[in-house]
């Protein structure tokens, strides 16, 4: 799967999740789906058309880079609220099995 880069802004106390829309809705190559999980809230179903599976152990893991510093966020899409000038990576990654 080959990186793309994108570009958005979410207004000030504004989540994720406003900035991903508006993504969707300026760009037409990029597209997201989420799923509603009752005890976590919105994650982060499928992009571009790549989609988690549980079976395989796929998701999307959200990472932030600021000043060359990469965290996985502790919250998920609709309740994390991006910084300036911060960079969100949608990262498609496996888990291990405990």
């Amino acid at each position: 799967m080959t990186p793309k880069s994108y570009s958005s802004s979410v207004v000030e106390g504004g989540v994720l999740l406003g900035a991903l829309r508006r993504l969707q809705e300026t760009q037409q190559d990029f597209k997201y789906t989420v799923q509603v999980d009752p005890d976590f809230g919105l994650l982060l179903e499928s992009v571009n058309g790549v989609s988690g599976n549980e079976q395989e152990r796929l998701y999307w893991e959200i990472l932030s880079e600021s000043s060359g510093e990469y965290h996985r966020l502790n919250v998920g899409i609709g309740c994390y609220t991006p910084q300036e000038n911060e960079h969100i990576i949608l990262k498609f990654s496996t888990w291990s099995q405990q």
